[in-house]
């Protein structure tokens, strides 16, 4: 499954986080220690919130590890709030427009893991894509379907209750058509000033994903950038971690629910 990583915090170069740590996301696009492959090379993107009022937003199919460009555009980028991925597919081709982040306006979005039984599921669930962002779907995927689904529940309105409406209508949908494999995610959503970054998983088994809130910054990893186990918290099975601009953060359980 894929790996990623958001920071919030002051301004740093991009780099730093995505090829100079020890167990830098690059890194772990080759060598993933706590996912369920090694290797996460069908792609990467990166999502970062600058000047403008809308986010950056660079995406390439190459694997994160042998992209020139990639060095280069982090050695010189520098933002207090960015998200960065790298994909291993879970079925879906591998293609620049289905590389994360994924972008809606001010929003961005980034997810690990599957909806179970997807292949049977899709169409209904492409079904429930409102008209006014249906047009933006570009790609194939899971998580890019999960995504515009939450301007369905009030994305702008409520951002945490829209996931628990979207997961639990995905859900729905998974049990009405008898689909017995888990739904199972990682997922980090912004506009640029609050992050939402959730663990949640309908079986026992969710992706690992860890944080950290010091010197000023948070970061949310898959897994963490070194080996100092006693600077990473775990993010709790089922719970979703609230960060905002201020540097207040609040863990808070996760309970899928329609309004």
């Amino acid at each position: 499954m894929c790996r990623w990583l958001a920071y919030m915090g002051e301004e740093v170069f991009l780099d730093e986080l995505l090829f100079e740590t020890e167990h830098s996301l690059v890194e772990q696009s080759l060598h993933s220690t706590h996912g369920h492959v090694t290797t996460n090379g069908d792609g990467f993107g990166l999502g970062w919130y600058g000047a403008r009022d809308e986010p950056g937003l660079y995406r390439e199919v190459l694997p994160a590890w042998n992209d020139s460009n990639l060095r280069n555009l982090a050695r010189q980028i520098q933002s207090s709030f960015f998200m960065a991925h790298v994909r291993a597919s879970t079925g879906t081709e591998t293609s620049r427009v289905n590389c994360h982040p994924f972008r809606h306006g001010r929003w961005l979005f980034m997810h690990n893991g599957m909806i179970g039984g997807y292949a049977r599921v899709r169409r209904r669930l492409e079904a429930l894509i409102p008209d006014a962002v249906y047009t933006e779907r570009r790609g194939t995927t899971d998580s890019e379907l999960f995504f515009y689904l939450l301007s369905r529940h009030g994305l702008d309105d409520d951002p945490a209750a829209a996931l628990e409406a979207t997961v639990a209508e995905v859900t729905g949908v998974m049990a009405d058509a008898g689909v017995a494999d888990p739904f199972r995610m990682t997922a980090m959503l912004s506009d640029g000033e609050t992050g939402y970054a959730l663990r949640y998983s309908n079986n026992p088994e969710p992706p690992s994903l860890y944080w950290q809130a010091r010197k000023g910054h948070l970061i949310v990893v898959s897994e963490p950038l070194d080996d100092d186990a006693i600077d990473w918290e775990t993010v709790p099975p089922n719970h979703l971690l609230v960060t905002g601009g201020g540097g207040d953060t609040a863990l808070q359980p996760f309970e899928p629910r329609m309004p």
